[in-house]
Order: C-alpha cells, then structure tokens, then sequence
C-alpha cells in the first residue's frame, strides 16, 4: 500500500517548524534536509524540503513561498490517553499561537491542530441523548479540553 504524507507549505520556516515538532513530540526525528539548487524559484542553498517523523507518521515541510497560508480546513488531532497530555500540547503547542474553542488551537505557524481527551467521542455517543447534549454543551463552552469536566457535566 502507499504511505500517505501531509506535506506542509511554509514560506520560509520548514526548518524551525519541523525543528519545532519534533521538540513537541516523542519519539520524533528529523529525516532529511534538502536545500533549493541554482536556477530554482527561490534562493540557491535556501532550504527546499525538510522531511521529518512525529511519533512514526511521516510529514513534509516545504518552503514554497507566501502564496499559500494554513487554515481550519485542515488539522490534525491529537488523541490524548491523560488530562497531563493534554494540558502538556496544549501548553507547547499555544506558545507563540493561538487557542480556539472546543480543543482546537493554533500553533505559531498557523497549523491548526486538535487536542482531545481519549473517550470524548464516547460522551456524545452516548445513547442517553440528554447525557450526550449535556457533554456537548460542557464542550462548547471550553477552550482546552477537560475530561473530568465533561463527564462531569454529562453526568448532571
């Protein structure tokens, strides 16, 4: 099968952006570093590409220009088994960003990511509807997710 790798367009900041992540999240590695050749669209020896490892997922960073920014058409979630984990990408991840409501946030690129508490998804399918709608209601209300304020709230 193919591997499937989000490739992410930077202006100029691949590098410190990848640098970045990899800082953020364990097990995570720089891969490969490629730089623009002369006669390309951008400065020769500027970096290209950067190709990097978040926890085993492949990504690419790439300096293509300012013509194209990030937005919340596309994030990535973060699945997290701890209220630790949570408040600790929540903290990298804001600094120098931005928060949003009900777990999402801004990185200092711009990148926008989800930040959610392993067995929040079971509250809102939860087949007491009225114990569902009570956890969604919690939610909305929330910038940074808490879990134990969720069930809280779902449980009345």
């Amino acid at each position: 099968m193919p591997k499937i790798t989000p490739n992410l367009w930077f202006d100029t900041q691949a590098e410190e952006a990848a640098n970045f992540y990899v800082s953020v999240f364990k097990n995570s590695r720089i891969v490969n570093v490629t730089h623009y050749p002369e006669g390309g669209p951008r400065e020769a020896g500027m970096v290209l590409t950067v190709e990097f490892e978040l926890d085993g997922q492949r990504f690419t960073g790439i300096n293509g220009g300012p013509e194209f920014t990030f937005d919340e058409a596309v994030s990535f979630e973060i699945e997290c088994e701890t209220q630790d984990d949570v408040d600790y990408y929540w903290e990298r991840l804001t600094d120098g960003g931005e928060e949003s409501q009900c777990g999402w946030l801004k990185d200092r690129y711009g990148l926008s990511w989800q930040v959610v508490p392993t067995g929040m998804a079971a509250l809102f399918a939860d087949p007491d509807r009225t114990r569902a709608e009570r956890a969604m209601k919690a939610m909305l209300g929330m910038r940074k997710l808490d879990l134990a304020a969720l069930r809280a709230a779902a449980d009345g």
